[in-house]
């Protein structure tokens, strides 16, 4: 009996003891569980300090990795510290922006870090800035509303549709007419403009039949002067102009050719022919035809000269001296038969004129007989020519455009950009660069940034990170453009957007964004700021700067002394604005370099509401030069080499290139390994 009991005793021993095992297993795996519980609830579930921000990404568990200090550090952060760079979409500092940021987190890649303060912009001054203070503050108000919308992508339906129904049409094989004619009332009617669709070609020619109206009287003449004893001139001229009505929008239509014939004369006092380009407000040199034909030695367009000869009344018909005359008649030589022309306009007269297209220029003939030739210039190919205007002393009865394109050259961003990663920035260097170049550019201006990263932008220095170079773009009036500007930057991670709706007299705020950005982000030696229409020789700047010693100061350029303000016309200066008689020594905008010292000094007194804004902004650099040089001596170095007006021999920049011609500059830069200019369009 006593072995039976003692039997099951220890069968209910055996019975029990797998429960035990099994219990105690499930405590451990309680326990084991209670320990890594929150790191899969916060992988999981996407907790973080803060509460619930995600949903559950996947439904097995992920195998843990080793991570990293610098990853936990990264994702344990709950906001981006202001302090880090946080412009570029490239290199570190792009690791420390992942796509899980967020949106506002990762527009700051591309924002400019210049902080604009109202009180700043109180529009109280009393020293005739008041207006462009105020200016400022609007345009900084409104920048900043529509950036948050683009931010938080709030883009209004109607303007998505807008979009999409342009792009459709954009995307159509648009067929432009082979040829185009209006009557005078049709002329008229559509506000003396001709439209152009396609441009013009090779071998395109327009006529226009018109008839000069008799002279008027002019009290204030902008072209003539008056004679002693009286109050008024009679004026008769008219002016035919090839202009660029889809380059850029907000900005006046540049004058591809300006056709200006004088019947009265000007301030010569002789009947002329004026003809020259305005490229973004500056106008070129002129070319005036007065009577007197090319001289041999002078370049010919397409073999024709650049003006043919007409009777003056003061050269007796003839070009031939009297002592020529005399010895021509001892020696027997005969005389070459010549036929001599009126001015080819006469007032109240018939005439047809014929403006054609050739290879080197454009060419005008009238009554069928050949004027004057024009040569092309620099900053437009032939296709940008999509408008043509008359206006002034002239009846316009028809006017008949032929030998057309009949292809549409398209505007829009994406035909202008190669998205393809050799074109993106490099990473910003952890350390100090020499030299960084900020590029003002307009919002809708994307041909002119495509060029410059197949071009100057590809060089040495700035492949090594030696030398950075960045785009400030300020917002454009339409929102749609502003978001291509957004996803350009993402993606090339070379632009620094300036949130303030952009103006030519605000652009001064750009340079001061410039100065900002290489002090602060990039701490460079010397800071140059430029065009988009400027090519630069990153490796000439960077030997001209190294010229100076790195205790002095520096200022580069092609400098102007003594400059005065203009009182008058479209560009007039007030005195409110600047009542001083000459402006300080400044180098002209398209290509300059200051040294880090300067541009600290610059940032530093806008920080701290002092700094004096003008709206010309190569003379608002060479104001703060000044001031800075009153306390701290500054070396200033001039040369023609930066140049001002198109390409010169050996230049440093070549300003207004169009991006065809960046590319030809770029090209014969590597060729040749020398600076050449580039005559094509």
């Amino acid at each position: 009996m006593m072995k039976r009991v003692k039997f099951e005793s220890f069968q209910t021993l055996g019975r029990r003891r797998p429960i035990q095992v099994l219990i105690l297993t499930i405590a451990a795996y309680l326990v084991v569980m209670s320990l890594e519980f929150p790191l899969v609830f916060d992988r999981e579930l996407g907790f973080d300090s803060e509460g619930f921000d995600g949903i559950i990404s996947d439904k097995f568990p992920r195998p843990l990795a080793l991570e990293s200090e610098e990853e936990t550090a990264e994702r344990d952060a709950p906001t981006r510290p202001q302090s880090l760079r946080v412009y570029d979409n490239s290199g570190s500092d792009s690791a420390s922006a992942s796509s899980s940021s967020g949106p506002s987190q990762l527009s700051m890649r591309h924002l400019s870090r210049l902080m604009f303060e109202a009180s700043f912009f109180n529009g109280s001054s009393s020293d005739g800035f008041s207006d462009l203070q105020k200016a400022a503050r609007d345009a900084w108000v409104v920048g900043r509303r529509m950036w948050g919308e683009i931010e938080s992508g709030r883009v209004d339906l109607d303007e998505r549709m807008m979009k999409k129904k342009r792009e459709i049409v954009a995307n159509r094989s648009e067929s432009c007419p082979h040829s185009i004619s209006l009557s005078g009332k049709e002329f008229r009617d559509r506000g003396r403009i001709m439209e152009i669709p396609c441009g013009l070609t090779l071998g395109s020619h327009i006529t226009v039949v018109g008839k000069p109206r008799v002279p008027h009287a002019e009290y204030d003449p902008k072209i003539s002067i008056l004679k002693s004893g009286s109050d008024a001139v009679m004026v008769s001229q008219f002016m035919m102009e090839l202009q660029g009505l889809k380059t850029v929008d907000g900005e006046d239509p540049p004058r591809i050719l300006h056709f200006n014939p004088r019947l009265k004369g000007d301030w010569s006092g002789k009947p002329v022919i004026e003809q020259n380009t305005c490229y973004r407000m500056q106008w070129g040199s002129a070319l005036r035809c007065e009577g007197w034909k090319s001289k041999a030695e002078e370049e010919t367009i397409d073999g024709l000269v650049k003006c043919e000869k007409w009777i003056r009344d003061d050269d007796n018909r003839s070009e031939e001296s009297k002592a020529t005359w005399w010895l021509s008649r001892l020696i027997g030589r005969t005389k070459k038969v010549t036929i001599d022309w009126p001015f080819p306009f006469v007032e109240d007269k018939l005439f047809v004129l014929t403006l054609s297209a050739g290879l080197e220029g454009y060419h005008v003939s009238v009554d069928g007989r050949h004027i004057t030739s024009f040569p092309y210039r620099t900053g437009f190919v032939l296709e940008d020519a999509t408008g043509l205007s008359l206006n002034g002393d002239i009846e316009v009865l028809s006017v008949l455009a032929a030998s057309l394109p009949t292809s549409h050259p398209s505007f829009a961003p994406q035909k202008h950009l190669e998205m393809s990663s050799k074109w993106q920035a490099p990473p910003l260097p952890d350390g100090p660069v020499d030299l960084f170049i900020g590029i003002l550019s307009a919002g809708n201006h994307f041909a002119e940034r495509m060029a410059i990263r197949r071009s100057w932008m590809r060089s040495r220095l700035i492949r090594s990170s030696k030398a950075v170079a960045r785009f400030f773009v300020a917002l454009n009036g339409r929102k749609e453009v502003n978001m291509e500007v957004k996803k350009e930057a993402e993606f090339f991670g070379d632009i620094v957007i300036v949130p303030f709706m952009d103006s030519y007299d605000l652009v001064v705020l750009k340079t001061v964004a410039i100065c900002e950005y290489g002090v602060n982000t990039v701490s460079a030696k010397y800071i140059m700021k430029c065009d988009d229409d400027t090519f630069v020789r990153v490796d000439a700047a960077m030997e001209e700067a190294k010229k100076v010693p790195e205790d002095k100061a520096l200022y580069a350029g092609n400098i102007n002394y003594f400059h005065k303000p203009l009182r008058y016309g479209k560009w007039a200066v007030t005195y409110e604005e600047w009542p001083e008689e000459d402006y300080p020594p400044y180098a002209n905008g398209p290509g300059y370099i200051i040294s880090s010292d300067i541009a600290q000094f610059i940032v530093s007194e806008f920080e701290k509401h002092k700094l004096r804004l003008f709206k010309m902004e190569d003379v608002s650099m060479g104001m703060w030069v000044e001031q800075f040089n009153s306390s701290r001596p500054v070396e200033y170095i001039h040369s023609l080499k930066y140049c001002q007006f198109g390409c010169v021999e050996d230049y440093f920049t070549a300003h207004y290139q169009s991006p065809r011609q960046m590319i030809c500059l770029w090209n014969k830069l590597q060729q040749f390994g020398k600076p050449q200019c580039c005559d094509m369009r």
